[in-house]
């Protein structure tokens, strides 16, 4: 019996063992990206969203990005998919839902996204590179507005636009912003390259129409563009930041086009886009220095390069070769990360790691 028990003991203290030295080994091997106190591992992939969104010719084609409403009480995210629609993520990140989408957005690719403000009403702006318009929409996706390609003859404030549609050049809008009235375009995927802008003259009804104010244009000297990606305005201010992929740089502009500065980005990144939330910045890119890896996506802290996160190689996420757009969140005092890949398209959502 003594014997039995002295057994019974050395397999009871072998088992939990066996059990901690496990449990030990499983946080050992939890993956983890980035550096410092902007370390992240991940929370979601593409399963998490709504099952429309997760065919695969659908997440496959994934080329857009994503606008986060960061009013009091809100936090949901909103992008778009060809042959999804518009998907909204909830403030909590733990719930994904499709909103009713116009047919004529239903099917073609949103560049990106954007969500905006006026008179005490919410709007969606969202590019559509393939279709050569820009739409505008209620956060329930109700279309309020189509911008289509400027007519020759309408005065853009500049003339190489204003030739270049007088030629019949073509419109592809990949990125838009809204700032006291005003939209802007970007042009980056044509060789105008310039920010467009159009006038939003009434919300009820909506009304917007191009107006005499554009700037940039392809070239490398201050204030172009090799290719103007993304634009985005910092909360709380009235500058222009314009993602200027081709040459790894955010250039940075007056509500008025004026250039003030340009952030480097390490050279060879191709970002597509900027984020602000806090005192940091992300910024996803196209592919990184090493090309024989995949795409990093950089975080920032007032404009210092802080923690650079490798979803392929350090979170295992394959199809994450190319980074085409990320946000930063904040939730329950912690950060999280939403990022779409491209070509192939992927969906992630990663958690702040702290310790």
């Amino acid at each position: 019996m003594k014997r039995f028990a002295i057994s019974a003991v050395f397999v009871f203290l072998l088992a939990g063992s066996w059990i901690l030295g496990n449990d030990a080994s499983t946080r050992a091997a939890a993956k983890s990206s980035g550096q410092g106190k902007m370390t992240f591992q991940v929370l979601y992939t593409s399963s998490h969203l709504p099952a429309e969104a997760q065919v695969p010719d659908v997440l496959k084609a994934a080329h857009g990005g994503f606008a986060v409403d960061r009013r009091p009480g809100k936090g949901q995210t909103y992008f778009a998919l060809p042959g999804a629609g518009i998907i909204q993520i909830g403030p909590d990140l733990k719930s994904t839902k499709m909103v009713a989408t116009p047919p004529s957005m239903k099917d073609t690719n949103m560049h990106n996204t954007t969500i905006w403000y006026a008179d005490g009403n919410a709007f969606l702006t969202f590019p559509g590179n393939q279709s050569a318009q820009v739409f505008t929409t209620t956060l329930d996706g109700a279309l309020v507005n189509t911008l289509k390609t400027p007519a020759a003859g309408i005065d853009l404030g500049h003339p190489l636009p204003n030739d270049y549609f007088a030629g019949a050049g073509n419109f592809v809008p990949t990125d838009t912003e809204y700032l006291d009235g005003t939209l802007y375009v970007a042009t980056g995927y044509s060789q105008l390259d310039f920010v467009l802008t159009a006038k939003v003259s009434s919300k009820n009804p909506f009304k917007a129409q191009w107006q005499d104010f554009s700037f940039g244009g392809k070239g490398t000297a201050p204030g172009q563009f090799g290719t103007g990606h993304g634009i985005t305005i910092p909360n709380g201010t009235k500058r222009v930041d314009v993602s200027d992929r081709l040459n790894s740089e955010i250039d940075r502009f007056t509500r008025h086009g004026q250039y003030l500065s340009t952030l480097k980005m390490p050279l060879g990144s191709l970002p597509c886009d900027i984020d602000y939330l806090d005192d940091y910045a992300i910024v996803g890119a196209l592919r990184g220095p090493d090309t024989s890896k995949g795409a990093p996506i950089y975080i920032l802290e007032n404009d210092k390069l802080i923690s650079t996160i490798m979803i392929k190689e350090d979170l295992g996420l394959e199809k994450f070769t190319h980074i085409h757009n990320a946000v930063l969140r904040k939730h329950g005092g912690k950060y999280y990360v939403i990022a779409q890949a491209w070509n192939p398209g992927d969906f992630a959502i990663l958690e702040q790691v702290v310790n």
